[in-house]
């Protein structure tokens, strides 16, 4: 079993910059896929960005060129700098791992596939 535990959200103004980390309690296997979700009330959750094993990445189109995931296996972590936040970003953001996983056409895999999900950390964007 892991078990993912987010953290870095809080409060910031629009056009400022949070970095979020999730950190696993065991490295995964050497075929990954590490995504970040994101949910507000009354939305369904979505995508934001994945990044596998490999390096691939893809994102959201709503954050592309704002965000950036990243992974330091050495620390067993992932990131997502956020930039130019804007108060659309405003959610609870959940960290997810999925084992035995590759970008599949430039995506990752279904949110409903993943193995493990950490317990959100909460992002706030004011005007």
């Amino acid at each position: 079993q892991v078990q993912l535990v987010e953290s870095g959200g809080g409060s910031v103004q629009a056009g400022g910059s949070l970095r979020l980390s999730c950190t696993a309690s065991r490295y995964t296997d050497s075929n990954h896929c590490m995504g970040w979700f994101r949910q507000s009330p009354g939305k369904e959750r979505e995508e934001v960005a994945v990044i596998d094993s490999g390096g691939s990445t893809s994102y959201a189109e709503s954050v592309k060129g704002r965000f950036a995931i990243s992974e330091d296996n050495a620390k067993n972590t992932l990131y997502l700098q956020m930039n130019s936040l804007k108060p659309e970003d405003t959610a609870m953001y959940y960290c997810a791992a999925r084992l035995r996983c590759r970008l599949y056409r430039g995506a990752g895999p279904h949110p409903r596939t993943y193995d493990y999900w950490g317990q959100g950390t909460q992002v706030t964007v004011s005007s």
